[in-house]
């Protein structure tokens, strides 16, 4: 699900976003990494921020890039080194907030005939 800030940003400055996007996507193929290790690291990233919403961008993102729920607990687990286990546990409560909301979303799709 697209956010709808995002979905306004597109509305408003569609050339603009289309720019944006060309730029995350040549950034993205100017290197070797694979989508999930893309996803991945884009989620360190946005925790090691402090970025809420990045950091639930990139969960829903790296959860559709075929990445397990454990690897993105993992991913927020590892940052607690570097900026430290309050900081690390808020980080993973923003990826869980993305693993319960997936989770009933599956919950509901599987349920429906």
């Amino acid at each position: 699900m697209i956010p709808k800030p995002y979905r306004q940003m597109h509305d408003q400055f569609p050339e603009y976003m289309q720019a944006y996007e060309a730029f995350a996507a040549a950034a993205a193929k100017s290197g070797p990494l694979d989508a999930k290790s893309i996803a991945l690291t884009k989620l360190a990233i946005s925790i090691g921020a402090g970025l809420e919403g990045g950091t639930h961008s990139h969960a829903r993102k790296a959860l559709e890039a075929g990445c397990l729920p454990d690897e993105l607990r993992h991913v927020a687990m590892l940052s607690a080194p570097t900026i430290g286990f309050p900081t690390m546990m808020r980080a993973r409560m923003w990826v869980e907030d993305v693993l319960t909301k997936a989770a009933a979303n599956e919950s509901t799709e599987t349920q429906q005939p």
